[in-house]
Order: structure tokens, then sequence, then C-alpha cells
């Protein structure tokens, strides 16, 4: 697993800023993917995916224990397309 201190280290040495900017840096990607998503609009980051606000409608479940029917909300949700160059990428 990688963490956002180890993204933020990454960035932080390969462009000769302080570890404090380069977390800086990937907390205001983060922030901003954030925002467009409570916003209801898309990012796209080229070469990697994108990011976009779906929405689930209600539905009925079953609850696995009891077997009784219980309502599940309507709730939106964050979906990841990965780009081709990101699935060419992991599938080499």
């Amino acid at each position: 697993m990688t963490t956002t201190n180890e993204i933020a280290d990454k960035i932080a040495g390969e462009h000769s800023l302080t570890k404090a900017q380069g977390k800086a840096i990937v907390e205001a990607v983060i922030a901003s993917i954030t925002q467009a998503a409570m916003d209801g609009n898309e990012t796209s980051l080229p070469g990697f995916g994108k990011f976009k606000v779906k929405a689930t409608p209600e539905r009925e479940a079953r609850n696995p224990a009891t077997g009784a029917t219980i309502k599940v909300a309507a709730a939106k949700k964050l979906a990841f397309t990965p780009a081709k160059a990101l699935k060419d990428a992991l599938n080499k």
C-alpha cells in the first residue's frame, strides 16, 4: 500500500521540494478532486483515469442473518475509471 506521505515524499524528492511542500501538493490535489465530486463534476487525469459521481437508486435488500427485507437508501458514490494507458501498463 502506498500512503499519502509516501507519495508526498516521492514528489518532494523528484522536484527538490521539502516534504511539507510535497504533502501540501498531494493534499491540494485530493481536496480538488473531493470538491469537484461534491459539486457533482467529473475529474479527468489524462493517462491515469476519471473520477465521477454516480447515483445509486433506493433498493430492497435482505438481512442475511434474519432474512428480513430492508430498504437501502439512495446514495451517491465516487467511481473511478482507469485510462487506457493505465490499463495497458497494468497488463504488460
